[in-house]
């Protein structure tokens, strides 16, 4: 992947800004820059943020070749970056600090407001690059010609969009289903009780996940919107499932990391026969 992607999604006005109807999507190359904050006609914003709490230019995003930087022009108010995927790791970005480097493949930047609640947006940021297990280490003797090998997908086991992946292949997985993959709806329910996804999955977070893996991690060019969206999304969830399946990036070992299905034993009546 190259650049980032940021994800502004839907408010309902809280905190006394106004509401907004539809999410924002920006895509950013290496060099581009992206500013957040209230905004105004004199000080345009490619982020707004819609509480009176924060300034009308709160601060920016500057992609790098491999990583995102952060800068926070506010003079009084710290911002922080969440990992969703990292078991409570976040960065403090302190106030006019400039350039914060944020390692984070997906980050969630928060942003506090007078009445105690937040306003955030997402970033999906560059790949992880790994390099090839089984091959030699750069510039080693047995690797002559100081050239690399990386993955050609490089996904993290670990994170809560792999989980999505391995939830979308699993009926494949498990011969249930030749053709059908799981829908939103069906994957919300799936990993709900998972602790990765700490009770809060949304449907939203898992479109948002699915086109992670789609456009960024996975390259996969979505099929021609011939009779809706839905049927173009349902396209975009079947080649994902193809892609994985083919490549072994998702197996039958990894089942292992979804909640059992398996349903909890009932309890014997109370009052019956000793």
């Amino acid at each position: 992947m190259s650049g980032i992607v940021v994800h502004l999604p839907h408010t309902d006005g809280a905190g006394g800004g106004t509401s907004r109807d539809a999410p924002v999507t920006l895509r950013l190359g290496p060099g581009e820059v992206a500013r957040f904050g209230r905004g105004s006609a004199a000080v345009p914003v490619e982020l707004r943020l819609d509480d009176a709490a924060v300034s009308r230019l709160a601060g920016e995003i500057r992609v790098a070749d491999d990583h995102w930087l952060l800068s926070n022009h506010s003079t009084t108010q710290s911002y922080l970056v969440e990992n969703p995927e990292g078991a409570g790791e976040y960065l403090r970005v302190p106030p006019r600090r400039l350039g914060a480097p944020i390692p984070f493949e997906f980050s969630r930047v928060v942003l506090p407001t007078r009445r105690g609640a937040v306003v955030s947006f997402q970033v999906f940021a560059p790949d992880h690059v790994y390099l090839d297990p089984d091959g030699p280490h750069p510039g080693s003797a047995a690797d002559p010609w100081g050239s690399r090998t990386v993955m050609a997908y490089s996904l993290d086991e670990t994170a809560l969009y792999f989980l999505v992946l391995v939830a979308l292949c699993e009926p494949r997985l498990r011969d249930e289903s030749p053709v059908a993959v799981p829908t939103t709806p069906q994957i919300v329910e799936r990993l709900g009780s998972h602790p990765a996804a700490g009770g809060r999955l949304t449907a939203r977070a898992v479109s948002a996940h699915i086109d992670y893996l789609a456009e960024e991690k996975m390259r996969i060019e979505a099929p021609p919107d011939r009779t809706g969206s839905g049927a173009r999304r349902n396209g975009k969830r079947e080649a994902l499932v193809g892609v994985a399946l083919r490549f072994g990036m998702v197996r039958e070992e990894h089942l292992a990391l979804l909640p059992s299905r398996t349903p909890a034993p009932a309890h014997p009546a109370e009052g019956g026969r000793r």
